[in-house]
């Protein structure tokens, strides 16, 4: 039986960051004959002069570095203006480490060992997610005190910056868009991350986004235990 269709890019730089020879080869290979321009780096200093010369479009990162560990390399990389997505592919696996790439700043993260087929799909949906976000024709969503700029990426409430990694951007808008109803944790994973990484990854990074929106106002990301979660004005006693 056939497996599903490869999908292919058209041209977008991406640069693969591994200390694994036959990763980086074999990654090489196949996304340069998918229809990309790629670049590869064996450490993270490499990685982040690269990324500074290229201006890539998608960074393909591993976790373990000989010189810093992934997570420093996301960071230093969410710092620069119009930051690339980063798509995390490396052999840690506990719900720790996904919550934490994730959360700094991380778009995907995907553990070893893995299928060029799925790469392939991530790739695609991270840089059409970019494309159709860049693209918004309504790019302010409001509720209460709380300013989504999709122009900017920038949130406020009350009038102060809200500082979000990517993630944690994502599941608000999707929270904004659904203002008053309860989403359960399987449409937050089908349309903030459209992957299985299970219940308390999600958990965890909505108990973080609800730290970050919670202390600058009144509590507005409500569990409806046995539903999901709902984002609401709290209910006056």
């Amino acid at each position: 039986m056939q497996g599903p269709p490869l999908v292919y890019g058209q041209g977008q730089r991406l640069l693969v960051v591994d200390d694994e020879p036959g990763i980086t080869e074999v990654l090489e290979t196949t996304l340069g004959l998918a229809g990309y321009q790629v670049w590869v780096a064996a450490n993270g200093a490499a990685a982040l002069r690269l990324a500074a010369e290229v201006r890539p479009d998608l960074v393909v990162l591993d976790v373990m570095l000989p010189d810093m560990d992934g997570f420093q390399v996301c960071r230093r990389l969410a710092e620069q203006d119009e930051a690339p997505p980063v798509l995390f592919l490396t052999a840690r696996d506990s719900v720790l480490d996904k919550v934490t790439g994730l959360t700094i700043g991380g778009e995907d993260y995907l553990t070893k060992p893995f299928s060029i087929p799925e790469v392939l799909a991530r790739v695609h949906v991270l840089l059409r997610r970019v494309r159709r976000g860049q693209a918004a024709e309504d790019p302010v969503l409001c509720f209460a005190d709380v300013v989504m700029d999709e122009g900017t990426r920038r949130v406020t409430r009350a009038g102060r910056a809200v500082e979000l990694s990517p993630t944690e951007y994502r599941l608000l808008r999707y929270l904004l868009v659904n203002s008053g109803r309860v989403v359960s944790k399987a449409q937050v994973l089908d349309n903030v991350w459209q992957h299985e990484f299970g219940d308390g990854v999600v958990e965890k990074v909505v108990s973080r986004l609800r730290q970050k929106l919670d202390a600058v106002g009144e509590p507005l990301i409500h569990t409806v235990r046995g539903f999901g979660y709902s984002l609401r004005l709290p209910v006056e006693g």
